[in-house]
């Protein structure tokens, strides 16, 4: 493909990207499958386009809107922007790019032209830049991030706006570390210890995962070094009757799994719930290519679920990782944030809960519930955590440094009552942690 084809790609796929739901990773997926013709050296300049101008809207916008030209802050727009301030290039090589020929970009217009001229060479982060413009995340979510991070609040929103690494986790069911690192690198994947989770693997640069034995045999599985952690502290044992009470893909409900095997097997009762039946049906691949296949699925009802009440008070473990605002994903899920507005935070908010009472239902005395959220507001995890022991006195938390040291070991890399975890203090994805447990 040419340069000019190769943008043209990316104001389409960029398009994709805003008017979908899905992450931009499987909108790109989707997009090259229909697309056969991209080459990977096209497919990786296209990609890095669309995360470029998605880690960048904030700015681009404000440069489109400082400039006072009447012009959509469309994906034309803003990937012209783009080159201009972030790549600096010049209007006329912009407009060589813009040509119409052989799947190129229609011609700039003349406002086009205006803009490509008006903005060239302006840095990408100017003085006159707002907080939630200079680091990329809306305005309404300012005063809930200050009020967490306080004078770290630039640190830790900068790392979210980095690319995240790919990290791995052994599937302790069929293989042990030392012989997933040999696999993978027979394959040429280079791969490095995490520093906090046991099974974890970090990948060196980005090469291609799926086509490795070592995938395709379910010795390793893609999941960030932050969820292997969730999985660990919820202390799943041999024997024991442990739910998945959101299980969505199932990546955690099959890090369980590993955690009740005896002999390369699982030893227990293990469901993997959701409401979803999409979801549970794509869980089914997972678990086969894995060999977890004690794994119960469960399609589950948001109220009134005869299945959640035949089980009620008999769960050793139940983890409960609720549907969020995502906010502590944004290195993966780069437009999750421009989706939710304050509204569907409340909406979030009453879903959150309502989850926590069925879940809370199924623990037996001296059982655990863990509760958890890949989010980064207190909105979504203090103050529920605070409502929730508010309304059920029958629960207590237990103290994260115990729990930590009991299941990962030592103590946990950020200090308090509950487990808080981010890109720029821990090197994983943002996550929530809080271990309750049901007095006998």
């Amino acid at each position: 493909m040419t340069p000019g084809a190769r943008i043209q790609a990316a104001i389409e796929l960029l398009n994709e990207v805003w008017s979908g739901t899905a992450p931009p990773d499987v909108i790109s997926d989707r997009f090259f499958r229909k697309r056969r013709y991209a080459g990977s050296g096209d497919r990786r300049a296209i990609n890095e386009r669309l995360y470029n101008v998605l880690r960048r809207r904030a700015r681009l916008d404000w440069w489109i809107k400082r400039t006072g030209i009447d012009l959509a802050t469309d994906a034309r727009a803003r990937i012209i922007t783009d080159l201009a301030v972030a790549e600096r290039i010049g209007s006329d090589d912009i407009a060589a790019l813009f040509t119409g020929i052989r799947h190129c970009p229609a011609p700039l217009s003349d406002a086009e032209k205006t803009l490509a001229e008006a903005v060239h060479g302006r840095p990408l982060r100017h003085k006159d830049m707002p907080r939630p413009v200079a680091f990329e995340f809306p305005d309404w979510m300012e005063a809930s991030l200050a009020a967490l991070w306080g004078e770290r609040l630039e640190a830790e929103l900068a790392a979210l706006n980095q690319p995240a690494p790919v990290d791995l986790r052994v599937n302790t069911l069929k293989t042990t570390t030392e012989q997933a690192q040999e696999s993978l690198a027979e394959a040429f994947v280079e791969v490095q210890p995490t520093p906090l989770s046991p099974w974890g693997l970090r990948v060196v640069g980005h090469p291609r995962l799926g086509g490795t034995e070592a995938f395709k045999k379910g010795l390793v599985e893609v999941q960030d070094e932050g969820s292997q952690l969730l999985a660990l502290l919820v202390d799943a044992r041999p024997g024991m009757t442990v739910i998945d009470f959101c299980a969505g893909a199932g990546g955690k409900t099959l890090a369980l799994a590993a955690s009740m095997a005896t002999d390369g097997a699982v030893a227990g009762r293990l469901f993997a719930c959701d409401v979803s039946a999409n979801r549970i049906e794509r869980m089914q691949a997972r678990i086969k290519r894995a060999g977890a296949f004690a794994i119960k699925r469960r399609i589950i009802q948001p109220r009134d679920d005869n299945w959640i009440s035949e089980n009620a008070g008999r769960a050793d473990r139940v983890l409960c990782d609720v549907p969020c605002t995502g906010t502590g994903t944004w290195r993966r899920d780069v437009y999750a944030k421009w989706r939710f507005q304050p509204t569907d935070l409340t909406d979030l908010q009453n879903s959150q809960r309502q989850i926590m009472e069925n879940a809370a239902t199924l623990v037996k005395p001296g059982g655990r519930l863990v509760y958890a959220t890949c989010s980064l507001l207190q909105e979504e995890n203090e103050l529920q955590l605070a409502w929730f022991m508010e309304n059920h006195p029958g629960f207590q938390p237990l103290p994260m440094p115990e729990v930590w040291a009991e299941t990962v070991g030592g103590p946990p890399p950020p200090a308090g009552p509950s487990l808080r975890l981010s890109p720029a203090s821990t090197g994983t994805d943002g996550f929530f942690c809080a271990v309750l447990e049901r007095v006998a």
